[in-house]
């Protein structure tokens, strides 16, 4: 087979950062991503239409970052942790990229009060208190500190929860972080990752008398990466949050759904989902034990694979893979 000739395609130019070309670029956004004009925009598309200008800046740097780092092969921290609480992004970035004040009149010049969409952006439900909020800390210092460094965690869809007050007494209700839409993110689909779970195992030997154990799970998930720029603060440096959400291999039955099984055409895709649905499930019943445990396991399985993924973009083997994190 011969290798793919990889294209030669310039880096675009860099994203001007006057309060003119903000203005312009968010007008666009309003447009063309929300597909909505100012008379009917809700807060929302306001507040997504700056949160795409401002990330197109953000991956400027990321590009220029990440292909530094893949020129010069350089050794990767690899930060795992079931939580990160990152906080609110829009204001964040505009701090780190230096911006808040051209963006600040450029939204002026079109009568919307910055405030009021810095404090509409919902709050990533990706942590709970100190562990999560400790390992956003090292994210940000490593990328101030332009260190190479990518944090990988799950895609909680619903967090852990939303606290409420009712009769006096705490409620607890899903926190429905994403109903939005969260423009940080990149899907990576392309390179999701397949995870087993649970089966038998059987030996046989090979064509060289050599006994193999063959695996064969009895569950199949598959790991779908979304990636979230992590700027430093007054360095043009950006590293990056991994983060996996469990998907069904496939999500609909169409067999099962044609003869009247609604339930079961949908069942493996709940099963597969449901690993990554919330932060910490209840595990005082063996139920929730064995989902933390999917869910640990899902975290190790695909960042390993992706580590080795990565690795393998540079080098033919594995020999010198100790050489290019640390973990």
């Amino acid at each position: 087979m011969n290798p793919v000739k990889q294209p030669n395609i310039p880096f675009a130019p860099h994203p001007e950062n006057t309060a003119a070309a903000i203005e312009k670029d968010f007008i666009r956004n309003l447009f063309t991503r929300q597909a909505k004009f100012s008379a009917v925009a809700t807060r929302n598309d306001l507040y997504l239409a700056l949160a795409w200008t401002v990330r197109d800046r953000l991956l400027d740097r990321w590009i220029d970052t990440a292909s530094t780092y893949f020129a010069q092969a350089s050794r990767t921290v690899c930060y795992l942790s079931a939580e990160f609480l990152m906080g609110p992004q829009l204001q964040n970035n505009l701090l780190a990229l230096g911006i808040e004040a051209p963006v600040r009149q450029a939204m002026e010049r079109l009568g919307i009060n910055l405030e009021e969409l810095i404090e509409h952006e919902e709050e990533p439900g990706l942590g709970n208190g100190g562990l999560g909020r400790l390992a956003a800390c090292f994210m940000d210092s490593l990328a101030t500190l332009e260190l190479p460094a990518i944090g990988y965690g799950l895609r909680y869809e619903f967090g852990i929860f939303d606290q409420a007050i009712k009769d006096g007494w705490q409620v607890e209700n899903s926190d429905t972080w994403l109903r939005y839409g969260y423009p940080w993110e990149v899907a990576r689909s392309d390179i999701e990752v397949p995870v087993g779970f649970g089966g038998t195992t059987h030996h046989e030997r090979d064509e060289l008398g050599r006994l193999r154990v063959m695996w064969h799970p009895e569950e199949r998930v598959i790991g779908v990466p979304y990636d979230t720029p992590v700027p430093g603060y007054g360095v043009r440096n950006c590293n990056f949050l991994r983060l996996w959400a469990a998907v069904a291999p496939q999500s609909f039955d169409f067999a099962a759904f044609n003869t009247g099984n609604y339930l079961r055409a949908v069942e493996q895709k709940i099963a597969s989902e449901n690993i990554t649905k919330v932060l910490y499930p209840n595990d005082q019943d063996e139920s929730g034990r064995i989902l933390r445990l999917k869910q640990q396991y899902l975290l190790v399985s695909c960042t390993l694979r992706d580590m080795i993924r990565l690795f393998l973009q540079r080098e033919p083997d594995l020999k010198k893979f100790s050489a290019k994190f640390a973990v």
